[in-house]
């Protein structure tokens, strides 16, 4: 005989649905940016640890790409512990890093070789728990090894960002696929903000949320990483109301 559950059983099921919307974000620890508008957009107010994330340069050029790769510095600055950095082919520029807060004695540079290493290293490094982020470009990122990178950083509850570089655009196109990972992140660069000197002012980024795993997509205009990781709101941005600040949002994730 069924017997009609009870209120308590209804809304135990009801909360364990909304926890897989969500990507299970509510038993997460994140790490916030800092930015209000950007943390208070992000499920659980901060990027997930126990995490995937994809970031991609805007364009196919190198220079949205290496905004990129120092959006993902960024990040694993903020972070505790040593980062391991996994890539193909030794030419990342350690300064650069530096300047956007990773200092060279925190990180732990693989050179893997081919792609198929770069990955088993990555997954590898996301099952060890004493790294405070694990870093990886891939111009490739199938469903089956996104999930299996998924799953390691689920172990160790570390940060895995994967940094989707292309050195032929017809590799781009793998972008748009569907993956295991909770954000999707394309960076692109503005012009730097004019200073009242001759010089060069504080690098801009348009941080593109692509996906996002319980929220929806959208726009922010952003100062690019200071020397401890930080992003900033450029000044001329800072009194406008939340939605100019947030740009436009696109669909529900």
């Amino acid at each position: 005989m069924l017997t009609k559950p009870d209120r308590a059983t209804i809304s135990a099921l009801q909360e364990r649905v909304r926890s897989l919307e969500g990507g299970g974000m509510g038993n997460r620890n994140v790490l916030p940016f800092g930015l209000a508008d950007l943390d208070q957009h992000l499920p659980a107010g901060g990027l997930a640890h126990g995490a995937l994330h994809e970031i991609a340069g805007g364009g196919n050029g190198a220079v949205d790409g290496a905004a990129a790769a120092l959006f993902a510095a960024g990040i694993a600055a903020r972070t505790k512990g040593k980062v391991l950095w996994c890539v193909a082919r030794q030419d990342l520029f350690a300064p650069a890093l530096a300047r956007a807060g990773l200092s060279p004695d925190r990180v732990i540079f693989v050179e893997a070789g081919d792609e198929k290493s770069v990955l088993a290293c990555f997954e590898e490094g996301l099952r060890h728990s004493g790294l405070g982020a694990v870093v990886a470009e891939l111009a490739r990122l199938p469903m089956t090894a996104s999930r299996r990178l998924q799953l390691a950083a689920e172990t160790s509850s570390g940060i895995g960002l994967a940094i989707r570089r292309w050195r032929r655009p017809a590799d781009a196109t793998d972008f748009g696929q569907s993956t295991a990972s909770v954000t999707r992140w394309r960076v692109s660069v503005l012009p730097s903000r004019p200073l009242p000197v001759p010089g060069v002012g504080r690098a801009r980024w348009r941080l593109e949320l692509i996906r996002c795993r319980g929220a929806e997509s959208a726009d922010f205009e952003v100062e690019a990483c200071d020397a401890k990781g930080r992003l900033a709101l450029p000044s001329a941005m800072a009194d406008r109301s939340p939605q100019k600040k947030i740009g436009r949002r696109i669909i529900a994730a």
